[in-house]
């Protein structure tokens, strides 16, 4: 199986769903609402970063994004603010949408920019 270069982001998306999974074990009295989120979050992340390693799709990244910004504002949508669940959640939804839109970005460059940007080269080289 050949990976592919942005298989890396995939991989560091599945060690914040490891963190997110554990999460709530770290917090000794963790609201069980944020330990709920935490770990269905995890789960979710891990299961699309898992399925983007072995059989890459443009939707995992899109679904990993709303996961990530799920994160971002699930505090405040699920009431355990001004916890530490809340900054876990907040900086974990931060790194996930990153490494998403990263990893959407790179898809769209090498799809739409790089081809466009060799067929620009060919012409000059002709002219």
């Amino acid at each position: 199986m050949k990976w592919r270069k942005e298989a890396a982001l995939d991989l560091y998306n599945l060690a914040a769903a490891i963190f997110l999974l554990a999460a709530p074990w770290l917090f000794v009295r963790a609201n069980v609402t944020a330990a709920v989120d935490l770990r269905v979050s995890g789960a979710v992340i891990a299961v699309l970063s898992l399925a983007a390693m072995v059989a890459f799709s443009v939707w995992e990244e899109w679904i990993n994004l709303l996961a990530g910004c799920w994160l971002i504002v699930s505090p405040w949508l699920l009431g355990f603010t001004h916890t530490r669940a809340m900054h876990f959640a907040i900086a974990a939804g931060a790194v996930v949408a990153f490494m998403a839109l990263l990893e959407l970005w790179l898809e769209y460059e090498k799809t739409h920019l790089a081809p466009a940007a060799s067929q620009a080269l060919e012409r000059h080289r002709v002219g």
